[in-house]
């Protein structure tokens, strides 16, 4: 069974950052492409970024790109989502995903969920 726990939320003023953090359990982490996601209030989850096995791809949505990175350390089986530039509009839960194999944009790709972290932003 695979678990996943993020870390990193929390509350910033608009123009600020944060990096979020999700810590994998098991010992094939690296074998799997791994995507962050997030659910605003009263909106569905929606996809963020993505980060192919090795760290050498790297995929976003249009609302964060030139604003968030997606990186991982596979010795640490950890995945980061490093936050610049917040808006109050990337006010959210945020969730990490371990793919089923490669990487997606959409949920149904994604086999393991994290608990998910609060980021709030604030005007």
């Amino acid at each position: 069974q695979v678990q996943l726990v993020e870390s990193g939320g929390g509350l910033v003023q608009a123009g600020g950052s944060l990096r979020l953090s999700c810590a994998a359990s098991g010992r094939t982490f690296s074998s799997y492409a791994m995507g962050w996601f997030r659910q605003a209030p009263g909106k569905e989850r929606a996809f963020v970024a993505a980060i192919s096995w090795s760290g050498s791809s790297t995929y976003y949505a249009d609302s964060v790109k030139g604003r968030f990175t997606i990186s991982r350390d596979n010795a640490k089986n950890t995945v980061y989502l490093q936050m610049n530039s917040l808006k109050p509009e990337d006010t959210a839960v945020y969730y990490c995903a371990r793919s089923r194999a490669l990487t997606s944009r959409v949920e149904s790709g994604y086999e393991y969920w994290g608990q998910g972290t609060q980021v709030t932003v604030s005007s």
